[in-house]
């Protein structure tokens, strides 16, 4: 297993990892599931005072996001583990700063390192929340360090080689298993299971029917769909995916056959635990997207370089794709997939999914006015 891979391990188990960022030596720790002991321990091992790295979209949330990018805190003696948590995640951003007792460290955020960026890409690899603990290593502290790396007890990763893990499976996606599965609205369907590379994610391509793969001429009717547990296996209300995704099945049978990509993606790629914090804040009054960034993520997280290594791999070059999302369509023709057709693609709209939809279509510019006007 890469070094990268045994990274994310670690600190979805609470435990920290040293990036090597040139000469300089970087202790990371997730604040999700730390103990306060542990955070006691990081900066006692680095032998300096730890720091809280923040995205440039939770900086926004608290008024501090002027440069527009990652910065990193200072954090100040006595710190208690809640108030950090209220600071990275809090679900009153407006009043983090002063809740967490931190107002004065407001003009004390100093511009993120290389090592900085490389931990919270790694904390969105790890589907945690999008901020870490910090602590350089002191020169003092060096060889007590270097020694924990060689008896195995702390992992040491290149911070340049963390920083690549957002970057997608390279073209080393491996086709695993696959089997022919009837369902209620297609009896002819194949699923075909693919793994990334680092073991993290699994997809699955649904072949429906008999689709012209690996004719290079014909366009293929395709669907990608981002997992949701919610609403593809419970029904649920606040989203149109579970509806979206049986009537992707049942249109593609009709046109003969063609082919639905099933991603791991859940929550537009912030993973089920951040999804159900977002639907907390919903509660609260917040969009889904303003509910995301609060939590430290970008509107819309998900990469599409998965979806063109299973089309690759399928012999898929032309497609006639069903979304209402353009960023799909953009991301399919930075590939080298060619989208001949776009066809819509439409859930129901409820009073516990008209706020959801609204910001998809008012703010991410998803094409949903038929829905709207078959509401009226």
């Amino acid at each position: 297993m890469h070094q990268v891979e045994r990274a994310i391990f670690d600190l979805r188990r609470g435990l920290p990892v040293l990036l090597m960022a040139g000469e300089s030596r970087v202790l990371v720790q997730a604040l999700e599931g730390a103990a306060e002991a542990a955070v006691a321990r990081l900066g006692e091992l680095a032998g300096t005072s730890p720091a809280l790295v923040l995205s440039r979209h939770r900086l926004a949330t608290l008024g501090a996001g002027e440069g527009g990018t990652a910065a990193r805190l200072p954090l100040p003696a006595g710190r208690v583990r809640r108030r950090l948590e209220c600071l990275a995640y809090g679900a009153t951003p407006a009043a983090s700063l002063g809740e967490a007792g931190l107002d004065e460290c407001r003009s004390a955020l100093e511009g993120a390192e290389p090592a900085d960026l490389a931990a919270l890409a790694l904390m969105r690899r790890a589907l945690l929340i999008p901020s870490a603990l910090v602590a350089r290593v002191d020169a003092s502290r060096g060889e007590a360090v270097q020694a924990a790396v060689a008896d195995g007890t702390l992992l040491a990763v290149k911070a340049e080689q963390a920083a690549r893990c957002l970057d997608g499976a390279g073209g080393l996606l491996r086709r695993v298993s696959e089997a022919r599965i009837p369902l209620a609205d297609a009896d002819e369907c194949r699923f075909i299971l693919f793994r990334e590379p680092d073991g993290l994610r699994e997809h699955v391509a649904v072949v429906i029917g008999d689709p012209p793969l690996e004719a290079p001429e014909a366009a293929v009717p395709l669907r990608l769909h981002s997992a949701c547990l919610t609403g593809d296996l419970f029904g649920s209300l606040r989203c149109d995916c579970g509806e979206q995704l049986r009537n992707a099945v049942a249109e593609i049978e009709a046109l003969g056959g063609g082919v639905l990509l099933y991603l791991a993606q859940e929550g537009r790629g912030i993973g089920l635990a951040n999804k159900l914090r977002a639907y907390t804040l919903q509660d609260s009054g917040l969009d889904t997207l303003d509910a995301d960034q609060v939590l430290g993520f970008g509107e819309d997280e998900r990469r599409y370089g998965v979806a063109v290594d299973m089309l690759d791999a399928l012999g898929i070059r032309r497609v006639q794709l069903m979304t209402n999302n353009p960023l799909k369509m953009a991301a399919l023709a930075e590939g080298g997939i060619e989208v001949v057709e776009r066809q819509a693609l439409y859930g129901s709209l409820n009073d516990h999914n008209h706020r959801y939809l609204s910001a998809k279509a008012d703010r991410a510019g998803h094409l949903l006015d038929e829905v709207f006007r078959a509401r009226r």
